[in-house]
Formats: C-alpha cells, structure tokens, sequence
C-alpha cells in the first residue's frame, strides 16, 4: 500500500505556545476557602481562579452554592490577588449578574444544548467578549458540540473555549470516560481552543495527574483541575479534588512536558 497521495494532518488554527490552567474547588464555600485557593494559584504565576457559585447538583437537597455571595468572594479574591475569574450560568436569569462579577462565564455539560440559554450568554457578552468555556454535554457528539457553539457566537461573541469533561459510556472505572481524542478532531475541525476538565472525568484524585500530563501531550490549549484546601469537608466532589499540595507538584510535573513541547504553562 502507497501512502504518498494522503495530505498531511492540517491543524486549521495558530496554536499559542501557552496552556492555561483554570483552578479552584468545586464549588466556593467561604470566603477563607477560596482565598487559601486564589493565593495558591496567584504563588505558581497561574492567572485564572475557578469556583461554583450556582451548583446544578443531581440530588435537590446536596448543597446547591452561595449564589451571588459565592461570586462576590470570587471577585474579592480575584481583585486581591491579581488573577482573572471563572465560574458556571446555569439560569438565563443569572447572565447579567454572573457577568457583572467575573471574567469568564462557563456552560455547564448539563446545558450542553440549553440553547436560550447560550443566546443569552452570547447576547449579555456581546460588547465585553468575556470568554465563555463552553462544556461538552454527557452524551454530546462533536459535531453537535461545535454546531452549538453558533448560538453564542452569532448572538455576538466568538471567545469561546471548548472544554471536553467526559462522556458517558459504559465504563463504571472512572466517573466519565475522558475522550482525549477530541483535542486533536476538534483542532482539525475548528478554530476554537480546547479545554480539558481533568477532574470530573477522573472522579478520584489519584487519577487527576496521569489525565491532566495526557491533555498537555495531546495538545490541550487548557486544563482545568479542582483544587480544595481541605477535599474530605468539601460539600460537593471532594473526591476529585487536589489540596493546594498535590496540585503544585501536578503544576511543576505538567511544566516539564510543555516545555519538551515547546509551550509553558500558565
């Protein structure tokens, strides 16, 4: 078999030699929590704190976040320490407030295709462009993934990230099967940059560094990786969450391969 008539591999964008981790815990639950985080994140030269304010949990009764209190504390904490902000909308009605107090505004997989909901938040960003970290659904394919992506960008807002968290499938070992093919397909479908949730696939935090070294080998624009200062107390995903510890060894270990890779963490 002849292989000389097959074009090569096009990556149709200009990949930055930066990967960006988003960090933080779960959910934000006190003010000293998230700051113990923020300061941790800040000491590594990192630029972006994550956290749950409005939590879309499976049960009605675990916790369900501080709502506008958790984001006034993200806020706090983002201004103290010199680092950008992210966390979830998961209500049309939350876009604006959301957007008066972070940086970043994330969809979550469980509004994967709640599409009033991403025309909102094309619309509330449209002037701001404030980058959106648009996550794949449980059962979503690609295809419908970046078709999706249109109803944020054609309300006016094209900085989106795509952030691959896990699908479902058979598999009972992880939380969710991590499908780390979708960095490659999505870099040659797509100009969009991906992300990698390292976290919610592993569901157990040993797991957390082999996914999070496999994302960066992948070529992974982003990670995001939960961080708790205390995981066991933790009201939601403890399990899955790194203390600040473990999560600077992870940061130091993922330096080293970007840098075989010609890119830096940051």
């Amino acid at each position: 078999m002849s292989y000389e008539n097959i074009p090569p591999i096009q990556d149709l964008g200009q990949r930055s030699d930066e990967i960006t981790i988003y960090a933080g815990p779960c959910s934000v639950e006190s003010a000293e929590q998230f700051d113990e985080v923020a300061a941790c994140v800040k000491e590594l030269g990192l630029h972006w704190v994550r956290g749950g304010a409005f939590k879309p949990r499976t049960n009605p009764h675990s916790f369900q976040g501080l709502g506008e209190e958790a984001l006034k504390i993200m806020k706090e904490a983002g201004e103290k320490h010199g680092l950008l902000t992210l966390t979830e909308v998961m209500d049309s009605a939350h876009c604006e407030l959301v957007h008066s107090y972070v940086d970043g505004l994330q969809v979550g997989a469980r509004n994967f295709q709640n599409f009033s909901l991403l025309k909102k938040i094309g619309q509330v960003t449209a002037d701001s462009h404030k980058m959106v970290l648009y996550k794949r659904g449980f059962a979503g394919t690609i295809a419908e993934w970046l078709a999706a992506c249109d109803y944020i960008s054609d309300c006016g807002n094209d900085n989106i990230v795509l952030c691959e968290r896990g699908i479902r499938t058979f598999e009972t070992a992880t939380r969710f099967t991590l499908d780390i093919a979708a960095v490659p397909v999505i870099h040659k479908q797509s100009l969009y940059p991906v992300c990698i949730d390292v976290s919610h696939p592993a569901g157990q935090r040993d797991l957390v560094p082999a996914l999070a070294k496999a994302a960066v080998a992948a070529g992974a624009d982003s990670l995001m990786i939960e961080v708790h200062p205390d995981p066991p107390a933790a009201l939601s995903d403890g399990p899955q969450q790194l203390t600040p510890a473990q999560f600077k060894t992870l940061v130091a270990e993922l330096r080293q391969i970007a840098d075989v890779l010609g890119k830096r963490i940051v």
